[in-house]
C-alpha cells in the first residue's frame, strides 16, 4: 500500500544544489504576492536578486530547508553559522567567514513561503527545524533581519524586536527590515505533529 501525500500536505527536507532552479522560481515569486502589503513595487522588484535571492553557500552549507507539497518546493528558510545576515544569490562577498558559537549568535536566514501555500504552517516548522539544527550546533542565540511581512510571525516565536533600519537597494530606495533575536538557551520546543 502506497504512504500517500503527507498529512498535512507538505514535508521538510534539506536542500540541494538541484532545487537552485526552483528556489530561483519560487523567491521572486512569493516577494512579489507577499510582500506587496508592505513594501512598494519598486521596493520589491530592487531588492531580488540583491537581498532576496538564492543563497548558495546556505545549500552548500547544508543549513537550508525546502517544505514540498504537490510536487514542488513550496516553501524554504534556514539559518547560517556565518556572518553575513543577507546575501544575494552569488554569496554577496565571497564565502563568509564563519562564526564562534561560543560568543556569536546564529543567523535566521531566507524564509519564503509560495503564495497559495502561506498560513499552513510552513513558515513556522522551517523556524522550529532551524532552531533544532542551531541548537545541535552548539549555538545559544540566533538574530536575524526580518522583513515587515515576518515580524509578527517571528514575534509569535519568541523573537524580540529590535532597531528598525533601512536596507539599501539599487536605484536609491530603500528596504525597512526589524533587528530580531532569540535566546535558544531554554527548554526545546517539542517536535510538531503534523494536524489530524
Amino acid at each position: 500500500m502506497a504512504a500517500g501525500p503527507p498529512p498535512r500536505g507538505w514535508e521538510l527536507r534539506l536542500a540541494t544544489e538541484a532545487d537552485v532552479p526552483a528556489l530561483a522560481e519560487l523567491i521572486p515569486e512569493s516577494v512579489r504576492a507577499l510582500q506587496a502589503g508592505f513594501y512598494s513595487e519598486a521596493q520589491r522588484e530592487a531588492a531580488i536578486g540583491d537581498v532576496f535571492d538564492v543563497d548558495r553557500q546556505l545549500v552548500g552549507d547544508g543549513t537550508y530547508f525546502v517544505a514540498e507539497g504537490d510536487g514542488r518546493i513550496v516553501g524554504c528558510g534556514g539559518w547560517s553559522r556565518r556572518r553575513r545576515l543577507t546575501g544575494g544569490g552569488d554569496g554577496g562577498d565571497g564565502e563568509a567567514p564563519p562564526l564562534d558559537p561560543a560568543r556569536d549568535p546564529a543567523r535566521l536566514r531566507a524564509f519564503f513561503v509560495r503564495p497559495g501555500w502561506e498560513r499552513r504552517g510552513i513558515g513556522r516548522a522551517l523556524i522550529v527545524a532551524s532552531e533544532r539544527a542551531i541548537r545541535e550546533a552548539g549555538f545559544t542565540t540566533v538574530i536575524l533581519s526580518a522583513t515587515l511581512a515576518g515580524v509578527p510571525l517571528y514575534a509569535a516565536m519568541g523573537y524580540r524586536a529590535g532597531e528598525r533600519t533601512e536596507a539599501p537597494l539599487r536605484g536609491g530606495l530603500t528596504l525597512p527590515v526589524v533587528a530580531m533575536g532569540k535566546d535558544l538557551s531554554g527548554p526545546v520546543e517539542p517536535r510538531q505533529q503534523p494536524p489530524a
